[in-house]
């Protein structure tokens, strides 16, 4: 990686999603979607199909909130432990390939990196150590550490109370379009979509958003 992006000069700090962006989210879509509807089905005595309806009518529900990814949430409306069941499925937890040379990259030449995620603390910690990319951060923040999800604009306002940063020499890579507006809206110069979340999904295009399907396009741009 020794070409730079043409916007790279002008960049002084990297934002980083973690599911979907660095990390292959085929991992969540399994144990949301197949994972703890098994489960519940077991608990509850009932078919798997009838669990999904239940569970995909209530995540409906708390999308763009908080409780979104809150596990303690979810064991309680569930009654399963949910930690615990993202333990047992931790092996499925993958980088995307190109993940790791750009975490590499972007350290290599003087950019602070930052990892923003709506996920719950304990989850992130748990992908972090099974990836071991950690190491690659200036600093993580979940939507719990500051307050509000990534979707809403005090996201941004509540993180610029918590450390520096300039938004015109910032640049925010994120699988989920409308975290994205959220982010140009607060001031974020070059936010990008990233194509492909995970192993198992499609490619998506944004009409709004430069899109990449690898890091590497990035340095095209």
């Amino acid at each position: 990686m020794e070409q730079k992006m043409r916007i790279f000069n002008e960049i002084k700090t990297v934002f980083l999603d973690m599911d979907g962006t660095i990390l292959d989210k085929f991992y969540d879509d399994y144990f949301w979607e197949i994972y703890v509807p098994q489960k519940y089905a077991e608990k509850e005595g009932i078919s798997f199909d009838e669990a999904q309806k239940i569970l995909f009518s209530m995540y409906k529900a708390e999308e763009g909130t908080l409780n979104w990814t809150d596990i303690d949430f979810w064991s309680m409306k569930t009654g399963l432990n949910i930690f615990q069941l993202k333990k047992e499925v931790a092996h499925l937890i993958n980088p995307h390939p190109d993940a790791e040379d750009f975490l590499r990259f972007v350290n290599s030449n003087g950019k602070k990196v930052y990892l923003l995620t709506n996920a719950h603390n304990r989850v992130m910690e748990l992908k972090l150590k099974k990836t071991g990319f950690d190491k690659y951060f200036h600093g993580t923040f979940t939507s719990f550490d500051i307050g509000y999800p990534k979707e809403k604009p005090e996201f941004w306002e509540e993180l610029r109370k918590k450390i520096f940063f300039e938004p015109e020499y910032s640049v925010f890579i994120d699988d989920t379009e409308e975290i994205l507006h959220t982010a140009k809206n607060s001031g974020i110069k070059f936010p990008i979509l990233r194509a492909i979340s995970s192993s198992k999904a499609k490619e998506k295009r944004s009409k709004h958003f430069i899109t990449i399907k690898n890091f590497k396009e990035l340095w095209t741009i």
